[in-house]
């Protein structure tokens, strides 16, 4: 089977883009067509820090508002922001 190759977006490559739609909606669709899969797993890792650092609850709708509002910025503008007060572990 072919890998089905995407230019990202995210990432100004060519990459191996998503196998199935991450998402619902035309927001899900642009991301197949213009995300690679490399770009799609740093999102999954910014959007569980969001999570864990805002106390989210995904089954809120206001955070789901919230988190698919940073999905767009971080696949598509270029934004990579931390939560305020974020400090790494060393």
């Amino acid at each position: 089977m072919n890998q089905r190759m995407v230019f990202c977006q995210k990432l100004q490559k060519e990459a191996p883009g998503l196998t199935r739609v991450p998402y619902p909606g035309p927001l899900g669709q642009r991301i197949f067509e213009s995300i690679c899969m490399e770009a799609w797993q740093q999102w999954l890792q910014q959007q569980t820090l969001l999570i864990n650092e805002n106390r989210l609850n995904v089954l809120d709708p206001k955070s789901r508002s919230f988190l698919e509002n940073e999905m767009q910025k971080f696949l598509f503008e270029g934004a990579d922001e931390k939560p305020a007060g974020f400090k790494p572990i060393e």
